[in-house]
C-alpha cells in the first residue's frame, strides 16, 4: 500500500447513530469520489469545506498566491458543490479558518467517528493532512468511552492511474516521461469511475455557514492586476470558465459529443484563439470538479461510437503527462520547488530578479508581441494556451534570465487551472531544472511565426498593433516612422520597444 494513500487508523468506539465527516479539498465533485462514497455509508454525514487564510497569503515576491480569477472560480465551484449535495439530501458545511482546528471541533460536537479525505502529492497539503491527523488522534467522540482518537481515512482520486496500480513504486518513477508512459500503458490499468448514490445521509449541522465574499479573500496591493470595471471581455472569443461540477460535465459533453471536437484534438491543440482548439478541461481537473477517469471513460466511449485515431489517443496522452508530474512530486518532494530543481549539473543561466524586467513580463509590456499577447490573456482571463505557457516560461527564464520560480509563482497567482504539480513541474521542465534537464528554450520569434503567422492572436490581445502588417507584427519596432504613422501606432508610446535584444540573448545561450 502506498504510504500517502494508506488508511491511517486510530480505533474509536462506535456511537449511534454513526456520524462521518468528509473534508473536501481539491476534489470538489460528487461523481467518482471515493472519500465521499465511503463517508456516505454512515447514518449521518458532515461534508465540509474550509477556506484556509494561509492559502490566500502573499508570496515572497509581493503578489498574492491566489488572484481574483482563481478566487472567483473557486467560489463558484464550492457553491455548485453545495447545490449538488443539497439535491441529494445533504449539505456542505463552509467554514473559514484552519482545518486542523475546525474539523476536530465539528467532530467533537457531532460525535464523528471517522473522517475521510483525498490525499495529495505535494508537501504543503501533506503537512496539512499530518496536522489534522495529529489533532484527531488525541480526540475521542463525546460519551464514547474511547481512549484512542478518531479515525482518519485517506483515499486517492486526483490521477488517471491509481498509485496502487502502477507497475512500479512512485519513488521509482523514471525521470524521463516517455519511460514512465510506456511502463504504465503496458503494465497498468485505469479503474472505472465510482458510482454515487442519488441520496446521501443527512447532515446534522444546523448552521452550514455562508461562502465568504471575494473581497475578504483578496490579498491584493493597491496596484495589483487590473480594474475589472475597465475591461470588457464580452467581445473576446474565449471560453467563459465557470466553476463547478455542473459546468465541468457540460464542457465534457459539449467538447467531445456536441461539438465533436475530439477527433481533431491533436491537430488543433496548439491553437491560440477561440474556445475549442483544445479541451480546456484543466480548470475543472485542478479543482477536482472533474475526474480524469471520467474523461478517460468518455474518450473510450467516443472511440467505440464515433472514431478512434491519434487525437483520441492524444487526449489520454495528456492525462498521463498530468499523472506523471503528480508522481514525480511524490518521488522528489520539495526538490522541485528549489531553484536548481533536480538538476545535478550547473545551469547555463545565472538567474536573477530584476523587478523591471519581471514586471514588464507580468504586465505584457516587454515589446515582444508574442510574449506580451500571451501574458495579457493570462492577466485578463486567468487562462493561457499550452503553446503560450511554454513560450512564456522559456522567454522568462532563458531570454530575460529571470529566476524561474518567480514566473511559476506568478502563474500560481493567476491560472484558473493552477495545480502545484503541473505548474511547478512544467516550469522546472521548461527552465532546464526538472525532468529531462536539457536546454529546452524556444525561439519565440520562430514560434510566433509558426503559430501566429498572420498576427491574429497578437492583434486580439494588443489592440495598439491592430493595423500592423503581418510582415512586421512580430517585430513592430522595425516599422519605419512613416509606417508607424500609417498604422496609427507609435512604438515607444502606444506599444513599448523591446526591453532586451533577442538576438543577443540567443547568442549568449549558444556560448
Amino acid at each position: 500500500m502506498n504510504p500517502i494513500v494508506g488508511n491511517y487508523v486510530c480505533l474509536a468506539m462506535k456511537t449511534q447513530p454513526k456520524t462521518s465527516l468528509v473534508l473536501f479539498r481539491n476534489d470538489l465533485r460528487i461523481h467518482d469520489n471515493e472519500a465521499l462514497l465511503e463517508a456516505s455509508k454512515a447514518d449521518r454525514m458532515i461534508p465540509v469545506y474550509v477556506f484556509d487564510p494561509r492559502k490566500f497569503s502573499a508570496t515572497e515576491y509581493g503578489f498574492p498566491r491566489v488572484g481574483p480569477h482563481r478566487i472567483r472560480f473557486l467560489l463558484e465551484t464550492v457553491r455548485n458543490l453545495r447545490k449538488n449535495l443539497r439535491a441529494r439530501n445533504s449539505d456542505l458545511v463552509i467554514r473559514t479558518g484552519h482545518p486542523e482546528a475546525i474539523v476536530p471541533e465539528l467532530a467533537r460536537e457531532y460525535g464523528v467517528t471517522e473522517v475521510f479525505l483525498h490525499a495529495e502529492a505535494t508537501s504543503e497539503e501533506r503537512v496539512d493532512e499530518d496536522a489534522l491527523e495529529t489533532a484527531l488522534v488525541s480526540l475521542s467522540p463525546p460519551d464514547s468511552g474511547a481512549s484512542a482518537g478518531i479515525r482518519l481515512k485517506k483515499f486517492w482520486g486526483s490521477t488517471l492511474y491509481h498509485p496502487d496500480d502502477l507497475p512500479l513504486d512512485p519513488d521509482q518513477v523514471p525521470d524521463v516521461f516517455t519511460d514512465f508512459r510506456k511502463k504504465v500503458e503496458k503494465g497498468s490499468r485505469v479503474r472505472e469511475t465510482i458510482a454515487m448514490p442519488n441520496t446521501l445521509p443527512p447532515c446534522p449541522v444546523d448552521d452550514p455557514g455562508e461562502l465568504p465574499a471575494l473581497e475578504t479573500l483578496r490579498a491584493l496591493p493597491d496596484h495589483f492586476l487590473w480594474d475589472e470595471r475597465q475591461h470588457d471581455l464580452s467581445h473576446k472569443p474565449v471560453l467563459r470558465f465557470k466553476g463547478g461540477e455542473d459546468a465541468a460535465l457540460e464542457r465534457v459533453r459539449g467538447y467531445i459529443w456536441d461539438g465533436d471536437h475530439l477527433k481533431r484534438y491533436k491537430e488543433t491543440r496548439n491553437g491560440l484563439l477561440g474556445a475549442d482548439y483544445s479541451s480546456k478541461f484543466s480548470p475543472w481537473l485542478a479543482t477536482g470538479a472533474l475526474s480524469p477517469r471520467l474523461i478517460h471513460e468518455q474518450v473510450r466511449r467516443y472511440e467505440k461510437e464515433r472514431v478512434k485515431n491519434s487525437s483520441t489517443y492524444w487526449m489520454i496522452f495528456e492525462l498521463i503527462w498530468r499523472d506523471y508530474f503528480k508522481f514525480v512530486f511524490i518521488k522528489h518532494g520539495n526538490a522541485l520547488f528549489k531553484m536548481d530543481g533536480i538538476r545535478t549539473s550547473p545551469h547555463p543561466v545565472d538567474w536573477r530578479y530584476d523587478q523591471h524586467l519581471a514586471g514588464a513580463w507580468q504586465r505584457g509590456e516587454t515589446g515582444i508581441p508574442f510574449a506580451d499577447a500571451n501574458m495579457r490573456e493570462l492577466l485578463l482571463t486567468g487562462f493561457m494556451s499550452n503553446r503560450g505557457r511554454q513560450n512564456a516560461a522559456s522567454f522568462f527564464s532563458w531570454n530575460l534570465r529571470q529566476e524561474w520560480r518567480i514566473g511559476a509563482a506568478w502563474f500560481e497567482t493567476l491560472l484558473l487551472d493552477y495545480d502545484p504539480c503541473s505548474n511547478w513541474g512544467n516550469w522546472a521542465y521548461n527552465s532546464g531544472v526538472g525532468n529531462d534537464p536539457r536546454q529546452r528554450h524556444f525561439n519565440i520569434l520562430g514560434q510566433a511565426d509558426r503559430y501566429d503567422q498572420n498576427g491574429d492572436y497578437i492583434r486580439h490581445w494588443i489592440p495598439a498593433l491592430h493595423n500592423a502588417p503581418a510582415s512586421h507584427i512580430h517585430q513592430p519596432h522595425s516599422l519605419s516612422a512613416e509606417d508607424q504613422r500609417r498604422c496609427a501606432v507609435q512604438i515607444g508610446k502606444d506599444y513599448p520597444r523591446p526591453i532586451i535584444d533577442l538576438e543577443a540573448s540567443y547568442e549568449r545561450l549558444k556560448s
